[in-house]
């Protein structure tokens, strides 16, 4: 214990000495400024990684925290050659750390270190697979455009210094980059004539004497999924930093959990073979002594074809017939999918056994594992035999813009109707209770377990909600100020005059609201919502207003994808942004770009989501209030999360408007009242002059 308290005090010491004004990081940064908070937040994860001890720090914004944990992290591997994981829930983050704060504590830190950017393998090209793709263009090119595109991947591929889909300077359509990604199931190995030429193998190798890991969430707890059956892919690693924390439990719960969808389904079949365009994997195989079963296989999948439109008109029908989203019992009868699919992999057994090409054999065994994890997924979730976990189904349009928060939230109302005169659907399991998982497989494995985030606590010192659903049990807290001036920087706008309840009428009172805030501030406004239905009601009131006003209006749904209306945003500072879900958290839009932030609704979750309701039934069943225990504490950090968007540096200034009165004529708005920045007082606006006439 000497030799640990001494080590405290050394790094202690470091901390203070590289965070000071005349320390060598003041003479990197331009306007550097001493951060007491960011002093003591490395000083805290010094102390909680040599104690190989779990800390929840809650750091303000303004504080610094990459480099508050980046510091005692490179401290803590350098002098002990240990190997630490950092991982965060966004690219944008990531790429700050890989590209910018390493590369600054490489320069000034006085023993070297290694860091690395740990991606799925699916995010490489393969060689092997890019040349394959190209002689055999009858099995992946639908028409020129493809052609073009398999031929710039060809041009890119020898140009690319790391072979990542982040570097291409287009984004291919989806079938070309499963034909050309690198791919476990189809993986050669040291056999492969590109092994030491490939990028993943050499991204992998990349890792080796690392003492920083990079990655995101998805890749963190894929691989803590895989190491409870004794896989996984990340190297043996010493401690773990999880940034941007608050997001984990939605990540673990599906994660841990399963789905199926109807278009990923098809995808599949039609990869092995497209009977309208005679494409497909089927029709490239080589080898005589395959032909019988390559047919048998090419009239299988038309098998599969049609078992899959039965099961997911089924999933479909038994929705509509139970009237809500959620499974409560086992489905019967709809097991053909998983049948034909197994006939299906028994045929493609045979045929990777006779193909003519080692090459063919992998393509094949890639497509088996896959036919093989559909047939088990649907029958798991048929028969719902995964423990701990909630079932619904999803009859939506199938390219989901955010997490599912709500059963309006993933996607406009206008969703596509498909085969059967029903829109896609998919079918999910996702564990209600992620404690006992992070419990069990984390936090018990005697090893530093750093989480951190600007929203962790519900007040002064209460990390209870986050350290119960999380697992952690008493785990040391830490919770951090801004350095940022709020009473002055921020001006807190309540509405009071507003109606509580959905409907019609809050849409076009909403609207009005929001034209005159939004011309006040002349645009740079975030307006958040928590469903689509009142986004795009709201949308379509305040169009021809801001149309008139030559104001940009961006939509969450309909304007692309988020980076684009980010981009889109920034490059007006007249516009006027409507988001939902994603839009509450993790953007940084910093100086005069933002100044506006509408909050339309006290962001509660939707109580019929099936993941929420079986939550509350779980804390019922323990005799506690799932309002209390559950649902206000996740409504406060959320609405912490929006109002956070705004004052993002020392320069920032601007308003958060609130549009809902039960933060101040309902008790629990005291909640989201003492969870605002210290020193922002609330300013009570009741019913102004109509400016816009809308009819409702």
């Amino acid at each position: 214990m000497v030799v640990v308290a001494n080590y405290n005090q050394r790094a202690v010491n470091n901390h203070t000495s590289f965070l000071s004004a005349d320390g060598p990081l003041a003479g990197r940064l331009d306007g550097f400024e001493v951060r007491p908070q960011q002093i003591e937040m490395a000083s805290a994860v010094a102390s909680a990684l040599a104690d190989k001890a779990t800390l929840l720090v809650e750091a303000g914004t303004g504080v610094g925290k990459s480099l508050g944990y980046l510091i005692p992290a490179v401290e803590r591997a350098t002098r002990f050659s240990e190997t630490i994981v950092i991982c965060t829930n966004t690219i944008a983050l990531q790429e700050q750390l890989i590209e910018k704060d390493i590369p600054l504590l490489q320069s000034v830190y006085p023993q070297s270190f290694k860091a690395c950017l740990v991606k799925g393998r699916g995010n490489y090209v393969s060689i092997r697979r890019l040349q394959l793709a190209t002689e055999r263009q009858r099995g992946v090119v639908r028409n020129e455009a493809d052609r073009i595109v398999l031929q710039q991947l060809e041009d890119w591929a020898i140009e690319t210094t790391d072979g990542s889909r982040s570097s291409l300077p287009v984004r291919p359509p989806h079938h070309i980059w499963e034909a050309v990604q690198s791919d476990k199931g189809n993986c050669m190995g040291s056999r492969c004539p590109n092994y030491d030429s490939c990028f993943y193998q050499t991204a992998r190798r990349g890792m080796e004497g690392a003492n920083i890991l990079i990655c995101n969430h998805a890749l963190f707890f894929s691989d803590l999924a895989l190491k409870v059956s004794g896989k996984g892919f990340l190297p043996d690693y010493h401690h773990v930093i999880l940034d941007e924390a608050h997001t984990i439990e939605e990540v673990v719960s599906s994660h841990f959990g399963l789905s199926i969808s109807e278009s990923t389904v098809h995808h599949l079949l039609r990869s092995l073979w497209s009977g309208s365009s005679k494409h497909g994997l089927l029709g490239s195989i080589k080898g005589s002594s395959t032909d019988r079963a390559v047919e048998e296989a090419i009239s299988m999948v038309e098998l599969c074809k049609t078992a899959a439109n039965d099961f997911f008109h089924r999933l479909w029908e038994h929705r509509q017939n139970a009237k809500e989203d959620r499974v409560r019992a086992p489905i019967e009868g709809a097991d053909a999918l998983p049948t034909r699919m197994r006939e299906l992999t028994a045929l493609l057994t045979q045929i990777k056994g006779g193909a003519e090409s080692e090459a063919d054999q992998f393509e094949i065994a890639a497509f088996l594992q896959r036919a093989e994890g559909v047939a088990e997924t649907a029958s798991a979730l048929l028969a719902q035999s995964t423990p701990g976990c909630v079932y619904w189904i999803d009859s939506k349009r199938g390219d989901s813009i955010d997490p599912p928060i709500g059963k309006d939230e993933l996607f406009p109302d206008e969703a596509p109707t498909r085969r059967g005169g029903h829109p896609p659907v998919s079918m999910h399991a996702a564990v209600v209770d992620v404690a006992p998982v992070l419990r069990e497989h984390l936090f018990s494995r005697h090893r530093g377990c750093i989480l951190t985030s600007a929203t962790l606590s519900l007040g002064a010192g209460d990390f209870a909600h986050t350290a119960s659903r999380l697992g952690c049990d008493e785990p040391r807290t830490l919770q951090l100020g801004s350095p940022f001036d709020f009473r002055r920087q921020l001006r807190l706008i309540i509405d009071t005059g507003m109606p509580d309840k959905a409907g019609d009428r809050m849409n076009a009172m909403a609207a009005q609201r929001i034209i005159r805030h939004v011309r006040e501030t002349d645009g740079g406004a975030f307006v958040l919502f928590t469903s689509y239905t009142m986004l795009n009601a709201v949308a379509g009131l305040c169009a021809e207003a801001f149309a008139n006003d030559e104001r940009p209006m961006i939509v969450h749904g309909q304007d692309g994808e988020r980076s684009a209306m980010l981009t889109a945003f920034r490059s007006d500072p007249r516009s006027v942004l409507f988001g939902t879900s994603s839009f509450w958290q993790g953007i940084d839009v910093r100086g005069d770009g933002l100044r506006n932030v509408i909050i339309t609704r006290l962001p509660f979750e939707v109580p019929d989501r099936p993941l929420v309701q079986a939550r509350g039934e779980l804390i019922t069943e323990l005799k506690q209030n799932p309002f209390l225990v559950d649902s206000l504490p996740r409504a406060v950090i959320r609405f912490k999360q929006g109002v956070g968007r705004l004052i993002r540096s020392r320069e920032d200034m601007g308003r958060v408007v609130v549009l809902d009165p039960r933060i101040v004529t309902h008790r629990y708005g005291q909640a989201f009242l003492a969870a605002l920045p210290e020193g922002v007082e609330a300013e009570m606006d009741g019913l102004p002059e109509v400016e816009e006439s809308i009819d409702w």
